[in-house]
């Protein structure tokens, strides 16, 4: 996630991993806002927080997409390294329950 501060005149001065302060706002890693900001930023740490958030997204698309060459038959899961497939297990079975209790907690939302 990508949370950013602004200056009193609204302009980007602070890019973070999480909020700093009350006043930090969520935005998306594609904004074009804060693209133009990192374009112009001569800060390592502003351009390492885009592109850890970036590469967390990213790792969501490599898993899906090695899930679906194996959905197509493409290759198969015994064909991945150990080491990939033990990550590629921990990862699906830690989503399951992600799901599982998101999946609780909208059930409950009618009964109050």
């Amino acid at each position: 996630m990508v949370y950013i501060e602004r200056d009193e005149n609204g302009q980007i001065i602070g890019v973070f991993n999480a909020p700093q302060s009350e006043g930090s706002q969520y935005i998306s890693p594609q904004a074009p806002e804060l693209l133009e900001f990192l374009g112009q930023s001569n800060r390592h740490e502003d351009i390492q927080t885009i592109l850890t958030a970036s590469d967390m997204a990213m790792v969501r698309v490599i898993e899906d997409l090695v899930g679906t060459l194996i959905d197509k038959g493409v290759i198969l899961f015994t064909d991945l390294p150990e080491a990939a497939q033990q990550k590629l297990v921990q990862r699906k079975k830690i989503r399951h329950h992600l799901n599982s209790l998101e999946n609780l907690m909208n059930e409950d939302e009618g009964l109050l």
